[in-house]
């Protein structure tokens, strides 16, 4: 008896997502530090006791014995990290207000409020622990969007492929740059940084599987790509079984 041959097809909009996360140049904010008159949400006229700089960590008194550099970095990392989970978070609300269709209006909206609320725990999460090495998170939603490493897809309404697959990148980012973070956090010392990343990095690992398995070939639910052809008839690609009454 001949094995079973078995194939398996990768969604053009899944190739076309790894070959994006392939050529991702992430890098991290660590010279941006401080008022810049460029920034958005930096300067404005207003009669406010400034205690701060944004994105600067105190020198001393954070309770946290790590030296000020190592702070610092790590603070300017962890910002750069809830900068791009707004940014997600936004895209991710977007696309939980517009889903539509068979699988899309409740199965998918109901997938996606699991990822807002996942995201939104991992935005306090890791603004608690910038916070707590002395520096300030970044809170104004345009310089959020100017800092973050992924950016919010145009405006309008597209497929729910189209913005699942935008969310799957925006995923696959988010944990490369998560990766680089707990790497150097370890060289650092800076175990408590370590242990909250990777927590935030399994969940993120997660989100993305559950994002890159709705996005693979096999379904339940079938569009009117698979009844109507390029000749607008319902033979779809082969040829109809008569003797199928469930066709």
């Amino acid at each position: 008896m001949e094995p079973v041959q078995t194939t398996s097809r990768v969604p053009q909009d899944i190739q076309a997502v790894m070959k994006n996360v392939g050529n991702f140049q992430g890098r991290f904010n660590l010279e941006k530090s401080g008022f810049n008159e460029n920034m958005p949400g930096h300067k404005t006229s207003h009669d406010m006791v400034l205690r701060q700089q944004p994105r600067t960590v105190k020198q001393e008194g954070a309770g946290i014995g790590l030296p000020y550099e190592v702070r610092k970095e790590m603070a300017l990392m962890l910002d750069d990290h809830q900068c791009a989970l707004n940014t997600a978070l936004r895209q991710y609300n977007k696309h939980h207000w517009l889903s539509e269709g068979a699988e899309g209006f409740l199965s998918i909206h109901d997938l996606l409020t699991e990822h807002i609320e996942q995201t939104n725990k991992h935005i306090d999460e890791i603004g608690e622990r910038v916070a707590r090495l002395g520096g300030v998170p970044t809170a104004h939603p345009v310089t959020q969007h100017e800092l973050s490493y992924i950016k919010h897809e145009p405006e309008g309404r597209y497929s729910i492929r189209d913005f699942l697959r935008n969310d799957l990148e925006h995923e696959l980012k988010i944990q490369e740059m998560l990766r680089k973070n707990i790497r150097r956090a370890h060289e650092l010392g800076d175990f408590g940084t370590v242990q909250i990343l990777e927590e935030v990095l399994a969940d993120r690992e997660d989100l993305g599987y559950h994002l890159y398995s709705v996005l693979e070939d096999d379904t339940l639910v079938r569009g009117m790509a698979h009844l109507v052809n390029e000749a607008n008839n319902i033979m779809g690609d082969g040829k109809m079984n008569n003797s199928n009454k469930l066709q």
